[in-house]
C-alpha cells in the first residue's frame, strides 16, 4: 500500500517538474528578445481614393489586378504570435493614377495595434515586390428612373402621380457591364389600404431588354438610392370657424354669430387632412362690437385661406362673419371706494368730487347686481411725493363682483397739501348722561 502511494507521488513530482520547466523555457524563450519569422498568405489588398479615379473617367478592373499578397513577417516570438492576420493592412494608393492601362504601384504595410509597426515586426519577403493594377476608362450612359407600384389606394381616397426625388441615373463602367442595362427602377410598395401619403428611400435596380435583374456590383453611379412618394388625397367638408377673441364683460357665450358659408368642401393631401375637421378664417376681437346689445349684425369677411397643396371645390373664395351681442348692457355708476397708493410722508390728499362716476358693461344680470361698494379706485401717489397743489392723477378701476368690462381710462382730481390731516376733536362727556352739544 505505501508502494503505491510513494508511485503515485513521485508520478506528481515528475509532473510538476515538468510543468515548472516548460514554463521556465517558454518564459525565457519569449523574453530573450529572440527572432521569429512567419508567413501569411493572401492577405487582401486594399485600394485608396477609387473615388478619386472615378472623378478622372478611370475605374480599376479586379480582372489583371493583384487582389492579395503573400507575406513574410519577422519579430519577437512574444509579437509573431499574437499578431493576427486581420490585423494586418495592405493598402495601395490610386491618387496619382491619371491614365488607363496596366501599371504598377508600391504596396504600404501598416497595423490595426501600433505596437505591431516597424521596427517591432518587419516585413521579409513579400509574394510581390509592386503591385499590378488595371485601369479602365468608364463608359457612362444616362438613364431613366421609373417607379413600380405595389398595393391599393382605400376607398374613397385617391392616389396622385409617383414623385421621385430622381427621374435620372448617370451609369458609368466597363462597356460590357454597362451597355446590357435597359432601365433603372425602384418599387414602392404602398400596402393593401393606403389612407395617406407614402414615402420611401428606395434602392436603384437595373434590368435587361428581357427585364433581367442585373448585377450592379460592377456599376457605378452618381445615384443609388431614390426618394418615392405616392401623395394620397382625399375629399373632406370642413366647417369654417373665427377664433373670438373674449375680455372681461364681453364673452363669446353672450353673442350671436353665422359665418356664411358654413362650411367648404376641400381636396388635398390625406396625411394633412386626416386629423382636419375645421379651417379657422382668423381672429375677431369682440371690442369691436362695442359696449351695447344691438339688433343688428356687424359683418367682418374673411379670405377662405386653404392648406398648401390643398384645392377647394366649392369654388368660394371668402366667407363672412356676421355677429351680435345678444345680451349687453352698459351702466355708469359712481363709486366712493378710492385708495391712495405711496402717501407721501407728511402730506395729506384731498379730493375734489365726493366720488368717481364708472362706465362698466356686461350681461344684463351682471350689471343689473353691481353697486359702488363693488368698484375700487386704486391713485398711486409715487411721482407726486415732492408735490403739491391740485393735479389730475392716473386711476386704476377694478370690479370685484361679476363678469364686467369697463370703458375708457379714469383719472382723479386731488390736492396735495403739507402736513397731515388732524383726527376730529374729542368732546367732554356731557353731566347726567347728557348729550354735549357743540
Amino acid at each position: 500500500m505505501e508502494n503505491g502511494q510513494m508511485a503515485r507521488r513521485k508520478f506528481i513530482y515528475l509532473l510538476l517538474s515538468i510543468l515548472v520547466s516548460c514554463g521556465i523555457w517558454l518564459y525565457v524563450d519569449l523574453s530573450s528578445g529572440r527572432t521569429v519569422t512567419q508567413e501569411f498568405q493572401d492577405i487582401p489588398i486594399e485600394f485608396l481614393y477609387e473615388s478619386t479615379l472615378t472623378d478622372r473617367g478611370l475605374m480599376l478592373v479586379e480582372d489583371g489586378t493583384d487582389m492579395t499578397i503573400d507575406l513574410e513577417l519577422s519579430g519577437t516570438r512574444w509579437l509573431i504570435s499574437s499578431l493576427d492576420r486581420s490585423q494586418i493592412r495592405v493598402t495601395v494608393s490610386l491618387f496619382d493614377v491619371t491614365n488607363a492601362g496596366e501599371q504598377r504601384l508600391n504596396w504600404n504595410v501598416s497595423y490595426a495595434d501600433s505596437k505591431f509597426n516597424p521596427p517591432a515586426i518587419q516585413t521579409e519577403s513579400a509574394s510581390i515586390r509592386m503591385v499590378t493594377v488595371n485601369i479602365s476608362e468608364l463608359y457612362s450612359r444616362t438613364i431613366d428612373i421609373s417607379c413600380e407600384l405595389v398595393g391599393n389606394v382605400e376607398e374613397p381616397y385617391s392616389a396622385g402621380q409617383v414623385q421621385l426625388s430622381h427621374t435620372e441615373v448617370e451609369v458609368r463602367g466597363l462597356q460590357e457591364d454597362i451597355n446590357p442595362i435597359s432601365y433603372a427602377k425602384v418599387t414602392l410598395d404602398i400596402g393593401e389600404s393606403a389612407v395617406e401619403t407614402v414615402s420611401r428611400e428606395l434602392e436603384l435596380q437595373y434590368y435587361d431588354k428581357n427585364g433581367q435583374l442585373l448585377d450592379k456590383s460592377d456599376i457605378h453611379s452618381n445615384v443609388e438610392n431614390v426618394q418615392a412618394t405616392l401623395p394620397v388625397f382625399v375629399t373632406k367638408e370642413l366647417q369654417l370657424v373665427v377664433n373670438l377673441v373674449e375680455s372681461p364683460g364681453m364673452r363669446s357665450k353672450s353673442t350671436q354669430y353665422v359665418i356664411e358659408p358654413l362650411t367648404i368642401t376641400v381636396s388635398g393631401d390625406a396625411t394633412l387632412l386626416k386629423n382636419m375637421e375645421t379651417l379657422n378664417l382668423g381672429k375677431y376681437e369682440l371690442e369691436e362690437l362695442g359696449t351695447t346689445a344691438s339688433e343688428n349684425y356687424t359683418t367682418t369677411n374673411y379670405p377662405i385661406i386653404l392648406p398648401e397643396g390643398c384645392q377647394n371645390l366649392s369654388g368660394v373664395t371668402r366667407a363672412a362673419l356676421r355677429i351680435r351681442f345678444k345680451d349687453m348692457a352698459s351702466a355708469i355708476i359712481l363709486t366712493e371706494n378710492i385708495s391712495w397708493l405711496n402717501m407721501p410722508e407728511g402730506k395729506r390728499v384731498e379730493l375734489l368730487a365726493t366720488g368717481l362716476p364708472v362706465k362698466v358693461f356686461g350681461t344684463e344680470a351682471d350689471v343689473s347686481a353691481l353697486t359702488g361698494e363693488d368698484i375700487s379706485v386704486a391713485v398711486d401717489l409715487r411721482d407726486y411725493s415732492a408735490a403739491s397743489g391740485t393735479y389730475t392723477i392716473p386711476a386704476q378701476v377694478t370690479v370685484t363682483k361679476g363678469d364686467i368690462g369697463i370703458s375708457g381710462e379714469y383719472q382723479i382730481q386731488a390736492t396735495i397739501r403739507e402736513g397731515v390731516e388732524e383726527p376730529p376733536e374729542e368732546l367732554p362727556p356731557a353731566e347726567d348722561g347728557g348729550e354735549v352739544v357743540p
